[in-house]
């Protein structure tokens, strides 16, 4: 571990506890990174069903909501 890691280990316990929370997702998803292991939050996985149960009710985004964020995003 390096020294500067270390260090700013010890002042964490100091942080409230929504910013520890914060750290400790940053860390996991740059843990995920070297294991190409993507693990979905709860939030996630919510909407992952939502968009499931609405495409199961045939219900999608038109061509042209779809193509208008599509030249928002530069796509």
């Amino acid at each position: 571990m390096t020294k500067a890691l270390k260090e700013i280990l010890e002042r964490v316990g100091r942080w409230p506890e929504k910013v520890q929370a914060e750290a400790v997702q940053t860390l996991l998803t740059i843990e995920e990174r070297g294991t190409g292991i993507y693990h979905v939050s709860d939030g996630e996985w919510a909407d992952m069903q939502e968009g499931i149960t609405q495409a199961d009710q045939g219900k999608f985004v038109s061509d042209k909501v779809v193509a208008k964020a599509n030249t928002r995003l530069g796509l």
